[in-house]
């Protein structure tokens, strides 16, 4: 897959995201927290593309597979329940590259399965290699300083203070040590090590500058 056609890619999916929030009034599914946006989600969904690139880099999995997967895995989220959105997300991906003849129906299966299972709860090691890369960068783009900055800019919407910044970041690690124990590559494994640790500093640091904060 060349550069130029994965780019386009992103255009179409970042064009549907926007489509889904203008469709609003007509049963779209748009939340008022800012990271339900358009543009939230589109950043998130990049996240996750650079996440799962790097993971299947260095664990041997296809990467286009696996990328393009990781692009179309959240594009129906803004207009399907959460329940559906992998389901939704994977017929959108389909029609996309059934509407592109370059694109071999084993490459398009391998993607739309990857998309259907990215919210899968059990083992990863069940699934193939291509779905738990996707998995895992979805896990890690929620845990260390993006959804650090992003739980913190929530106090902001729920009228909260500075003084529960310590109990907003310990939700943060709660849930970056959820991810790390369901990863299984080492590659994830490592990201998701090296992000902890940056949150846990960051606390360290409210410990010490604010006051009461951490007694």
């Amino acid at each position: 897959m060349t550069d130029a056609e994965f780019e386009e890619m992103k255009g179409f999916v970042f064009e549907y995201l926007s489509a889904s929030v203008e469709k609003e009034e007509e049963g779209g599914r748009m939340r008022w927290y800012p990271w339900h946006s358009a543009e939230y989600r589109h950043n998130h969904i990049l996240n996750v593309v650079e996440l799962s690139e790097e993971i299947a880099r260095k664990e041997g999995a296809d990467v286009d597979v696996t990328r393009v997967a990781a692009l179309f895995h959240d594009v129906a989220k803004l207009e399907t329940d959460q329940e559906l959105h992998a389901e939704a997300g994977a017929r959108v991906a389909r029609e996309y590259l059934d509407s592109r003849a370059e694109y071999p129906d084993s490459f398009t299966e391998q993607v739309c399965r990857a998309i259907e299972h990215h919210s899968f709860q059990g083992d990863l090691t069940d699934l193939a290699l291509e779905t738990q890369c996707l998995i895992e960068a979805d896990l890690l783009d929620k845990i260390g300083a993006n959804g650090t900055a992003l739980m913190l800019l929530r106090m902001g919407y729920e009228a909260r203070t500075h003084m529960d910044a310590d109990e907003m970041v310990e939700r943060v690690l709660e849930r970056g040590y959820d991810a790390a124990s369901r990863v299984q590559s080492e590659t994830a494994e490592g990201i998701a090590h090296q992000r902890l640790k940056r949150v846990t500093w960051f606390r360290e640091w409210l410990e010490d500058e604010i006051a009461a904060m951490g007694d």
